[in-house]
């Protein structure tokens, strides 16, 4: 039997507010645990929250940056269940009112093609404190600092068919919400974080299989390796004569599996209402107007953009205009050097490389935008080659200066006489002869082959300084002379 996957996402995004959604206390993470939980926090008797009015202004954001419905007038509830971190026996969250309706992401997958996927809405509710296991002789810690750090819970329509597809939406939130200034996106440090709904029918079929969740995936490839491995799970279940359980479960990266975590619950379990403590929040014309006019250019844009200005490919441009750190260092080192198509390739080529080797990201980079688009106008104006401009690069990422003190520095100004060269060539050549009588007695196919050992000689000879162009031009003349 041929199957289907059906794949629903909830992502998880820590809004980048300086202190929590409904208290002054502060969001800094990695603070000494419980320093940063006020009695607000902990829903002490007779504390009020008051609405982080920054967290629905980035909430705001999101929706129009997605297209949405943005509700006039929202409400909070309380989600009501018990454990051990949620102090308050509830959790503020937004159920029947949500801030932001239905919208939509237009996501490009592996093979160039966009796909459409539906947004059902995002809400703003506070985060839960944190269960700490390790070094309690046997008992569980308790770390309420993240409790009440404001959250967007993003919840996709049920539109993803693969787990590589997930991964790409997964991506395209990543990308937005740091575009807009309003999540880190820190995966590693729980900032964003995805649950996974995943369910299989038999292809053909309407109605939607009995869905697992995944709870808290906070890496893209552990997304995608939990999802494929659920799929093979519930697959090889039914075709047993099993049946799959609604319920949630854990990924673990090390054995890859998932496991049951609990049963999964649904919407009345948890007695939403809504919050006695919180008026409904109020949206006006004026304050959507003021944060429409804050956006800025969003990623489909600045791809465009990128192609229509710079004559970029589609793939150039949409590796380019993936993160907006990324995107801004790429036209930097443009307005440096005033060559898009050298620019690209030396960000997303050689300063890559040098950013994965050494684990940083574009903003911990040793070669400023600057520097790299100077070093690229001394390749433009023939100072020195391609491969000197490498060992170029290599020094300035070691701090040795800028390309043009490296150069005169190190001696690597390219040779560009054109006497210099041709004399070059003539000891070359001397030392070759016999090669250059085969050469000259073979036909042009081989001629092909055994002219890339001339030039390979006479770029050692001059130790990578000869104008490539130069080596090229003057060495086929002599040959065929």
């Amino acid at each position: 039997m041929q199957w289907e996957t059906v794949i629903g996402l909830e992502i998880h995004a820590q809004l980048t507010t300086q202190s929590k959604i409904f208290s002054g206390s502060a969001t800094t993470f990695g603070a000494e645990p419980n320093t940063q939980a006020s009695l607000v926090d902990l829903g002490m008797p007779g504390t009020l929250p008051v609405l982080n009015e920054e967290a629905v202004r980035m909430a705001c954001k999101f929706g129009l940056a997605i297209d949405a419905e943005i509700a006039e007038q929202n409400i909070f509830a309380r989600k009501n269940y018990f454990y051990p971190d949620l102090p308050k026996g509830y959790q503020t969250s937004q159920f029947e009112h949500p801030i932001v309706g239905k919208g939509h992401l237009d996501v490009t997958l592996d093979d160039g093609t966009v796909k459409r996927i539906g947004i059902t809405r995002a809400h703003l509710e506070e985060d839960a404190g944190k269960s700490l296991h390790e070094d309690f002789h046997g008992m569980t810690g308790i770390d309420l600092n993240r409790a009440g750090t404001p959250l967007l819970e993003i919840v996709s329509e049920p539109d993803i068919r693969s787990a590589k597809e997930a991964v790409a939406y997964v991506k395209a939130i990543h990308a937005l919400v740091r575009y807009l200034g309003i999540c880190d996106g820190n995966m590693a440090e729980g900032s964003l974080r995805c649950d996974c709904n995943v369910s299989v029918r038999p292809k053909g079929q309407e109605a939607f299989g009995t869905r697992a969740e995944i709870k808290n995936v906070n890496s893209f490839r552990f997304i995608e390796k939990a999802i494929n491995h659920e799929i093979q799970r519930q697959i090889e279940l039914i075709e047993d004569g099993g049946k799959v359980v609604q319920e949630t479960r854990l990924y673990d990266p090390n054995k890859d599996e998932t496991r049951s975590m609990r049963g999964k619950e649904e919407a009345n379990d948890y007695r939403y209402f809504p919050c006695p403590d919180l008026l409904p929040v109020v949206i006006e014309r004026s304050f959507l107007d003021d944060v429409r006019a804050s956006l800025p250019e969003l990623p489909p844009q600045k791809r465009e953009r990128f192609q229509n200005e710079f004559g970029l490919s589609t793939y150039d441009a949409s590796v380019l205009s993936a993160s907006r750190e990324v995107a801004d260092y790429f036209e930097a080192v443009f307005k440096a050097c005033g060559d898009a198509k050298l620019a690209a390739n030396w960000v997303m080529v050689e300063l890559s490389s040098l950013l994965n080797k050494e684990g940083l990201e574009i903003d911990q980079s040793p070669v400023s935008a600057e520097q790299l688009g100077g070093m690229i106008l001394r390749i433009k104006d023939n100072t020195i080659s391609g491969k000197i401009a490498k060992m170029v690069f290599e020094a300035m990422a070691a701090g040795e200066g800028s390309a043009d003190e490296i150069i005169e520095k190190k001696g690597l100004k390219q040779v560009t006489d054109s006497g210099a060269i041709e004399a070059m060539l003539d000891e070359v050549l001397a030392a070759n002869a016999a090669q250059v009588e085969q050469y000259r007695a073979s036909d042009e196919a081989k001629r092909g082959k055994m002219f890339g050992f001339f030039v390979g000689q006479a770029m050692k000879a001059s130790k990578g300084k000869a104008n490539p162009g130069q080596v090229n031009d003057l060495l086929k003349k002599k040959l065929e002379d």
